[in-house]
């Protein structure tokens, strides 16, 4: 939503857009999480942790598909987005907005701008001067995020008698990447679009910034699978702490 906003110099719009869609992903992930958590009372009721184990091993694996699937559709949901933005700014409300996307005619025009990225895509991108710390700060937020759920989860399934203790740790280590992302990734994110709006940065570097993050996030949850069985014994020993 950040290059779009750039690029349509509505950029307080875009990040409201923004919000739909991680609505969106937000209600996805309540529909999973009584699904992951069948799994545990599978596992825990037939005393296979094995295979539960494999089980979330696949599901960090489908994040790091989603991941790249996500970041190699980012040039088509640029465009899109931004006719989003100016369909809203026409419409004047998500109703009527919704509504206009919904035509057959706006679905058409909107496959026009489907297209996976060439390689004339990284030619535009302008590197330099972006800083580093926050994109490595990205990487392990992602690992975090990625594993907290599944190793809370996990971890109630090692120590069935006390599960809802393990599994509501979970909303801990959560909070702790959502404090790390909030002071540490997203204002600098912020502050190099609001730089690019300004003029003081080329424009290639929203996009660049935009890749990074879309980058760091695969890395993010690859190094998910290497944290996901120390983040569970982690969990494991916090619970035998409180219930004792």
């Amino acid at each position: 939503m950040r290059p779009a906003g750039v690029r349509t110099g509505r950029l307080a719009l875009a990040l409201s857009l923004f919000n739909i869609i991680a609505l969106a992903s937000r209600s996805a992930n309540l529909i999973q999480a009584p699904l992951l958590g069948s799994l545990v009372d599978f596992a825990i009721q037939h005393g296979d942790v094995a295979r539960l184990r494999a089980d979330f091993r696949d599901v960090l694996f489908a994040a790091t598909a989603g991941a790249v699937v996500g970041a190699a559709a980012i040039p088509t949901f640029v465009r899109v987005f931004t006719r989003g933005i100016l369909a809203f700014e026409a419409a004047g409300s998500v109703g009527s907005l919704l509504w206009r996307l919904l035509r057959i005619r706006t679905l058409f025009a909107m496959t026009k701008d489907v297209r996976p990225p060439g390689p004339e895509l990284g030619r535009h991108l302008d590197w330099r001067g972006l800083p580093k710390g926050f994109l490595v700060l990205n990487v392990v937020i992602t690992a975090v995020y990625t594993t907290g759920v599944l190793a809370a989860l996990y971890a109630g399934a090692l120590v069935p008698d006390f599960r809802t203790t393990a599994t509501q740790l979970s909303g801990v280590i959560n909070g702790f990447a959502t404090v790390l992302f909030v002071t540490s990734v997203d204002p600098v994110a912020a502050l190099i679009t609001d730089q690019v709006m300004a003029g003081r940065r080329p424009r290639g570097q929203v996009h660049a910034m935009a890749a990074l993050l879309a980058l760091t996030k695969i890395l993010g949850t690859l190094l998910a699978q290497l944290v996901f069985l120390p983040a569970a014994d982690i969990v494991v020993w916090v619970t035998h702490h409180i219930v004792h």
